[in-house]
């Protein structure tokens, strides 16, 4: 196991150095000139162009790439041009909340589809089956931003249950709960859907299975068949489609820190490329880029947890 996931990790790299060169050249296209933005309204043409020489910034852009590349391999991530601090230690500050906002949403978010999905492939055919499956659509069809916005006009600002702004503290305490519990709604909540419709897709194949049949010949009560035996068996394209839409999550938090004031990566992203800030774009990027490609190493490890056949392999 340990060697597959060394493999992954390498093959992992050129994934990681294309994130780089297509997050560098998109930067490139933002209108505002960086030089610009860091000299100041006040500055001569002169001192902008000076600017631009320190930067390196006339140099051609693969050039550019290059001497960036170069920074990150040693651990230099540049400073941002707005605060003047170190991009790592903006970083730093954000990583932490948007891991709390991540675990907040999965862990309601997963077992509660599971639950829905095994609840639909064990009575299949009848009204909750349809009622859950509907449901499904409706969650993945539903546009996140839409789902966080009624949440704050109603939840938080017509009703004022609980609020809707900002990050109070951490998770251990009252109030951070409180903030984090309608970013983490929002979030998760597109979440379910998918993970509801892929359980009872895979636990209904499984249930069709010919050792699923000789347990029930033995006698093996129905919940022991489900819970026990088909379920687990049935998790292994479960645990794929979290992979896959956790990385839908990393996208969905950009929107959801924007919408609720959340002092996450996503929404340092986003403020550093309205502000053209290079260093901090691109820092941000290499984070969201690395946690997908985390993500999708521990999925390929938990393969073999769920089926022991795939150690071997």
């Amino acid at each position: 196991m340990l060697r597959h996931a060394i493999k992954r990790l390498f093959v992992s790299i050129p994934v990681l150095l294309g994130v780089l060169f297509i997050g560098f050249m998109l930067m490139q296209v933002v209108p505002t000139d960086p030089a610009t933005v860091l000299a100041g309204p006040t500055a001569s043409a002169a001192d902008i162009e000076a600017i631009r020489e320190s930067m390196g910034l006339n140099e051609p852009v693969i050039v550019q790439f290059g001497i960036y590349l170069s920074r990150v391999l040693q651990g230099d991530l540049g400073r941002s041009m707005i605060s003047n601090s170190s991009v790592v230690d903006e970083l730093a500050n954000t990583i932490g909340p948007t891991i709390e906002l991540m675990c907040a949403s999965l862990i309601w978010a997963i077992p509660l589809g599971i639950m829905f999905g095994t609840l639909a492939a064990v009575r299949r055919g009848k009204i909750s089956d349809r009622i859950i499956m509907a449901a499904s659509v409706a969650g993945v069809s539903m546009p996140i931003f839409w789902f966080g916005l009624m949440l704050i006009q109603y939840v938080g600002f017509k009703w004022q249950f609980l609020p809707f702004q900002g990050r109070a503290g951490p998770l251990w305490t009252l109030e951070g709960i409180r903030h984090i519990i309608l970013p983490a709604i929002t979030l998760g909540g597109v979440f379910v859907g998918p993970v509801a419709r892929m359980t009872r897709t895979s636990l209904l194949e499984v249930l069709s299975s010919d050792f699923v049949r000789t347990a029930r010949a033995k006698g093996v009560s129905e919940r022991v068949i489900v819970l026990k035996h088909a379920l687990r068996n049935s998790l292994i394209p479960v645990v794929t489609l979290v992979g896959l839409q956790i990385g839908f999550l990393l996208g969905g938090a950009v929107v959801t820190e924007t919408m609720f004031a959340w002092p996450g990566v996503g929404r340092l992203a986003v403020g550093a490329i309205v502000s053209a800030d290079y260093a901090l774009s691109q820092g941000a990027i290499l984070v969201l880029a690395i946690s997908f490609i985390a993500v999708n190493i521990i999925v390929d490890l938990l393969y073999a947890v769920l089926d022991p056949r795939l150690r071997v392999s």
